[in-house]
């Protein structure tokens, strides 16, 4: 399984074995992680399951048009703390890819989000 990493509001990682093909909302949830509740069940209706994608992982959490979905523009926009490096955990999947995969919780500050 990938192991995905999450920075806490404190500045430690929370690392995480994640299961293929769910959503890194699934996994947060799962995982009693702070910061993502996932309160629509990833259907695009909210905005609780943002995260901030480390820069270097940001080409690999994009959907193959490149681009987010219009929907997911418009939930970010409802987001708090948001910034250039966010996204809805809900719309990315757990690939073997995404081994390694560096996310940051909303209100954290870590170095490369500065």
């Amino acid at each position: 399984m990938p192991l995905i990493h999450f920075v806490q509001l404190d500045g430690s990682t929370k690392t995480i074995d994640a299961p293929l093909g769910l959503s890194i909302m699934e996994v947060g949830v799962h995982h009693h992680m702070d910061k993502i509740e996932g309160a629509c069940g990833g259907s695009l209706a909210c905005a609780t399951c943002h995260v901030y994608v480390h820069p270097d992982w940001w080409d690999k959490v994009m959907p193959e048009s490149g681009e987010m979905s219009e929907a997911e523009e418009d939930m970010l926009d409802l987001a708090f703390h948001l910034t250039k490096l966010s996204r809805l955990s809900c719309q990315i999947i757990v690939t073997e890819d995404l081994d390694g995969l560096i996310l940051a919780l909303p209100g954290s500050q870590p170095d490369w989000l500065k």
